[in-house]
């Protein structure tokens, strides 16, 4: 079986005892883990653990240092090759190895030089388990040569040229770095027109006069040596063109012009590189540089983009003025074409770059160590990718595999070994070579074949201390081969611990993500395998958290006062915490004004430079807390006033003492805010069964900071504190740890228990169920028992689920029964409950009640009697007894429409009733039944009564037709409701003069057979009221009154106004034209002349003033708004015949044929009750409503309305 040695999936430090973790990274090769216990007798084939670079360019001037370090059981012992051959140290007297190293060290600062011994060299590493071997280590000492001779010739340019100063480094190792300074090392500047390209030439797109100088001197910097070479300098003139010309005959025989054409204006062209487009090879996690540099004038922009893709956003930077574009990291998915872009204001330019990514080979899955046990399989895998493609070749112990030792157990697959069934001897080193014409890879992987029982590496009994609701890891680093299994058990007798809770790392590791209190105890660690087994125990205690409680709070401060920082902290019993105090992240100034005291930081004389963040660290050996406040010093003010408010909440709360029905709150109270607390609310919430809604739990006095509470069992409680002062209460605090008390058996039963039948054969048992807080416990249940009341029946009962109803069926007709509902749970029962009694269903009443009779009081009230039933055939609650009763009718009028019966119900056990609002002078029939909860009983035999007689209604209708000039027409209709038989009209009557006053009252008696009634010997043109109303033996009706008008001629008609029926408010009014009256003529001539009486006085008390002519201005600016009046403006016109005609009392116009309908009146006889369509209310409200209402006087007659009047038409004048 293969061993594998996985590194942990997480790492924390959760001990005092240091962690010895056997963790291997997956990015060296796995091995046997060198612990001191197993140095002893484990072998191990050699491993290299340090090499020189692969291309190692060293100083001549120092001692050559070629690295090389492996280790092994036993160690191993190392040998070199240069060139390909063996390289003999012995006889070099300059080279020697370090002990118990292959490290060579070549001494030429004696003697020798490093040229000689360049090459390539390999390390070898053996021992008696195989050999590992280095990569080909290339090794050249580093070269930093002189530039060459060259005689530099000044140059001379126009203005606005372009211009390249070649730099032409000399070649170095490893290459130079390239700048450009003057004489005094000052790096000369650079900007978008002039910049350094990435082979050292610097570029000028356009030269500037003030380009001009004598030294412009590239300079070659060797790092590796430590050396800077310069180049002559060379000396540049920028002229204008006059300047030119006035020198160019002097200076043409030895100066050499170098740029482009003279200075003007152009569109850009690239001065590297050339043409239009290039390539460019870069090989994988490389930086790719793409350089493009222009010239023109203005000075090009350069604008870079990927043709059919987009620039890596993270890996895309820009240097040299973004003539250069570089890609970090740059990979196969970068390659593709590049275009670079120099625009101005006369043109633009493109260059493309065609990119190719190359990649020397690169790892995707190395070969590592395996170490198996005799008789197991294994494989060693090598995979790597490159481009072009490598090669993977392998080799056992430095030799290529195809010449090596043959091994039965070995099967090499392309770039996989496969050993089967392996032995001791199949122990070895093994190299696998990836390599194409970019590079190569080569790595060691061992395979130890080992028969090894388990052994833990972790010391035992390691005590961990782990604060509570953190992860705890407790550590049990193995050894074995073959590969242990591991296990962890909890305690003496526990079992193996799974990952629902626990978290189990491939090393060893056991982690608790979440360590509680109740994680505390022995942990052992056992590990197992086909050799033996091995186990290891280890302690964890769960501390508490250390918390600061009172945090030190923002203070302003006057200069020159005190301020004290308040740091409560609360901590582990079994932890020290060291408090400290910090100023601004640093310590305190060394000032006696600067005193600790427990709790506190106090400074006296607080001085500006005191300001600042005080911070409060409290540390222990396991965690460590902090908390801060600014300090601000401000100038020395006048003492404000103290700010009174509610307290702050309190905080820290903490359950202690923790009993079945009991537990201790305790809490820290917050600030009083100047005003002394005075009680503490503590509130509670059941999340459970409630959550979110909190209740009251009690109140104690504001000087406890504890409560023992008493609980209710089965309830997760959660506990909240308010307290309260003289100004009012504070919100409540933070809610308290959650406490589950245990369950118990329930100790109340349920409520409101009732049994009702809703048949006439059932029982239906009803009750208020328990509430979850109630409950007590898990399973709520109830035991639903019943018998009858008067018998000797036994109690049966039933278990029910928690619900509130049980129906029991087949019982007998309304039975008294006794029935008790008593809660269990999965604990036990509540106590006994008492027992209530119910009925089962109810079923119809059988008797009617007998012996109805019927006592008439008057014409509208009547009084019955009857003989109650038996109490045994109610067959249920007797609701009372329910009388009907209905107007009887003839025959054809019972066909023309249905009997409407009327109903009143009399409540308990009663044996009369009162009949209200019954309509006198009619015949009625009534039967009697009684109630109960089911319904009502049969009807007992109609008894039927006369009502007497009773004061009729008003009459129907009164219509005033055909008025002459002396005489009236009266028409009615009789009254609606006779109530008796008529005896009699009674017509009343008197005139209305133009003062509203009313005349002499005339009486009138008209026998009862009459319809129509004529007045004569009446005055001309005068206005009449009328009050008319019916007689019956029993007395007189209400009354209806009307207004008329006699005319001049006869053939002309009046208006009326439409009838008020009963109160005698509404009247019919006639109106004569008034506007050919000679009264209204001559005031209306009288009111004229009054205005231009007014009218001339006003002119003249004007004209007085002398200031202007009054008649000039008003021609001069007529006021367009002051118009002549018109005979419509109804001013001083003709008086309105249709203003004659509007009726006296708001509401409707008087039809024309003077006809006044009760319909039409807007205070009908419904609106008193008296209506066709009134209805009696069953509780008697409508008594005496035909008794007659009270006439009016004939003196009221003032409040009627009149007729208009001249006075009226000049008040409605404004």
């Amino acid at each position: 079986m293969q061993l594998k040695i996985m590194p942990k999936k997480k790492h924390f430090s959760a001990g005092r005892v240091p962690l010895i973790l056997f963790l291997c990274q997956m990015i060296s090769a796995l091995d046997v883990p060198l612990d001191s216990k197993l140095l002893g007798d484990l072998v191990q084939p050699p491993t290299i653990t340090q090499q020189s670079p692969k291309d190692y360019i060293i100083d001549p001037r120092e001692n050559i240092v070629i690295q090389c370090e492996a280790k092994g059981k036993p160690p191993p012992s190392f040998s070199w090759t240069r060139n390909g051959t063996h390289f003999d140290i012995d006889k070099d007297p300059l080279v020697t190895m370090k002990p118990g190293s292959g490290t060579l060290v070549i001494n030429i600062m004696s003697e020798g030089k490093a040229e000689t011994y360049e090459g390539v060299y390999q390390c070898t590493a053996r021992n008696e388990r195989g050999a590992a071997i280095s990569n080909n280590i290339v090794v050249r000492p580093s070269r930093s040569p002189l530039w060459t001779k060259e005689r530099l010739e000044s140059i001379i340019l126009h203005n606005g040229q372009s211009l390249v100063l070649p730099c032409r480094p000399p070649i170095g190792l490893p290459p130079a770095i390239i700048f450009w300074m003057d004489n005094s090392f000052q790096r000369l500047p650079q900007s978008e027109r002039v910049s350094q390209g990435l082979n050292g030439d610097l570029y000028f797109s356009n030269v500037l006069p003030e380009d001009t100088r004598e030294d412009y001197i590239c300079y070659a910097r060797f790092n590796h040596t430590q050396t800077i070479q310069q180049k002559q300098p060379i000396s540049l003139k920028v002229i204008s063109v006059d300047e030119l010309n006035d020198t160019i005959a002097a200076n043409l025989s030895d100066t050499e012009f170098y740029g482009a054409k003279p200075g003007k204006e152009r569109p850009p062209t690239f001065l590297t590189p050339q043409g239009t487009e290039s390539r460019k090879e870069e090989l994988r996690g490389n930086v790719l540089s793409l350089e493009c540099i222009a010239e023109g004038l203005p000075t090009p922009i350069i604008y870079w983009i990927k043709e059919d893709g987009t620039l890596p956003v993270n890996r895309t930077f820009y240097q040299n003025f973004k003539k250069t574009l570089q890609i970090t990291q740059v990979s196969e998915a970068d390659s593709g074409n590049y275009q670079c872009i120099a625009k101005n204001t006369l043109g633009a330019v493109h260059h493309t770059i065609s990119v190719t990514v190359k990649a020397a080979p690169y790892w995707i899955s190395a070969p590592q160590n395996l170490v198996l046990s005799p008789g197991e399989n294994g494989t060693l895998i090598c995979r790597a990718n490159g481009n072009p493609k490598p090669r993977i070749g392998w080799l056992t112990n430095g030799v290529p595999v195809e010449i090596a030792p043959d091994d039965p157990s070995r099967k090499i697959d392309g770039d996989t070994i496969i050993f089967s069934n392996v032995q001791e001897r199949s122990s070895a080193v093994y190299q696998c070579n990836a390599s194409n014409e970019y590079g190569y890879l080569l790595a060691n992987a061992f395979v130890n074949v080992l028969a090894e029982p388990p052994r833990i590496l972790t010391s035992a009994n390691i005590l961990y201390q782990v604060i509570a609701n953190r992860p705890a890891l407790l550590d049990c680093a193995f050894f074995g081969s073959p590969l242990p299994t591991i296990e962890w058990f909890k305690g003496t007798k526990g079992s193996a611990l799974h990952e629902d809770i626990y978290v189990l790392h491939d090393n060893g590791t056991l982690e608790i993500p979440v360590a509680q209190k109740d994680s505390t105890g022995t942990y052992t660690c056992v590990a197992r395998n086909k050799l033996g087994m091995a186990k290891n125990e280890v302690h964890l205690e769960i501390k508490d958290p250390t918390r600061i409680i009172k945090q030190p709070e923002y203070a302003v401060v006057q200069r020159g006062s005190k301020v004290s920082f308040e740091c409560k902290v609360k901590h582990d019993d079994t932890l020290i915490p060291t408090i400290m105090w910090l100023k601004d992240n640093g310590e305190l100034p060394n000032d006696e004004r600067f005193s600790v005291d427990k709790d506190h930081l106090v400074v006296t004389d607080v001085s500006d430079d005191d300001g600042g963040m005080y911070t409060c660290a409290a540390n222990t050996t396991l965690d460590s807390v902090s908390a801060s406040a600014v300090l601000r010093v401000v100038a020395p003010t006048p003492t404000p006033a103290p700010i009174y408010d509610v307290p702050n909440p309190p905080f820290d709360l903490e359950l202690t003492n923790q009993l079945d029905k009991g537990v201790q709150l305790s809490w820290t109270p917050g600030d009083d805010n100047n005003s002394p607390i005075t009680k503490f609310i503590i509130e509670y919430e059941d999340a459970m069964h409630e959550a979110g809604i909190w209740h009251h739990q009690t109140e104690v006095s504001g000087t406890q900071t504890t409560a023992q509470l008493t609980l209710s069992p089965y309830v997760n409680y959660s506990f909240r504190v308010m307290a309260e002062n003289s100004i009012g209460r504070s919100v409540p605090s933070e809610a308290s740890e959650q406490y589950l008390t245990k369950a118990a058996e329930p100790d109340q039963n349920p409520t409101a228990v009732e049994g009702l039948g809703t048949e006439p054969d059932n029982l239906v048992i009803t009750w208020k169920p328990l509430n979850g807080f109630e409950s007590n416990g898990p399973g709520l249940q109830y035991k639903v028992s019943w018998r009858q009341k008067d018998g000797d029946d036994e109690w049966t009962s039933v278990v029910v689920a928690n619900v509130s109803k049980y129906i029991v069926s087949g019982t007998p007709t309304f039975v008294p029964y006794l029935i008790k509902v008593q809660a269990l749970n999965d604990v036990g029962f509540a106590p006994e409950p008492a027992a209530v009694m119910g009925h089962s269903g109810e079923d119809l009443p059988m008797v009617a009640p007998g012996n109805v009779r019927v006592n008439v009081v008057n014409s509208t009230l009547a009084e019955v009697h009857w003989d109650p039933v038996p109490l045994k055939s109610v067959r249920g609650h007797l609701q009372g007894y329910r009388i009907y009763y209905w107007k009887a009718q003839s025959s054809s009028k019972r066909n023309r429409r249905h009997i409407e019966k009327k109903i009143l119900t009399f409540q308990g056990n009663k044996t009369h009733g009162m009949l209200p609002g019954l309509q006198p002078y009619s015949h009625y029939v009534l039967n009697v039944r009684v109630v109960n909860g089911k319904g009502e009983g049969p009807a007992s035999t109609d008894r039927g009564f006369h009502t007497p007689e009773g004061v009729p209604s008003a009459p129907s209708s009164l219509k005033i037709v055909n008025p002459t000039l002396d005489s009236l027409t009266l028409e009615w209709d009789p009254p609606s409701h006779p109530n008796g038989v008529l005896t009699e009209y009674t017509l009343r009557y008197q005139p209305i003069n133009s003062t509203h006053e009313l005349g002499p009252l005339v009486d009138l008696k008209i026998p009862a057979n009459k319809t129509r009634w004529t007045l004569n010997h009446l005055n001309f043109s005068t206005r009449y009221k009328f009050y008319f109303y019916a007689q019956t033996s029993v007395g007189s009706g209400s009354q209806i009154t009307e207004e008329a008008i006699t005319t001049v001629d006869e053939g002309k008609l009046a208006g009326i106004l439409p009838p008020d029926v009963g109160a005698g408010k509404a009247m019919a009014s006639r109106q004569v034209d008034i506007a050919t009256q000679g009264w209204f003529i001559g005031l209306m001539c009288a009111v004229a002349l009054l205005i231009l009486i007014l009218l001339i006085v006003c002119f003249i008390r004007r004209n007085k003033g002398g200031k202007y002519p009054v008649k000039e201005k008003e021609d001069a600016h007529a006021d367009p708004e002051i118009q002549p009046m018109k005979e419509d403006d109804g001013t001083f016109g003709e008086y309105s015949d249709a203003e004659d005609h509007k009726p006296l009392k708001k509401g409707s116009r008087t039809p024309s044929d003077r006809t006044v309908k009760k319909e039409d009146s807007d205070d009908s006889l419904v609106d008193y009750g008296e209506g066709v369509n009134g209805q009696f209310n069953e509780d008697g409200s409508f008594i005496g409503q035909y008794s007659g209402k009270k006439e009016k006087e004939p003196a009221e007659g003032n409040e009627s309305s009149e007729a208009p009047s001249p006075v009226n038409a000049m008040n409605s004048f404004v």
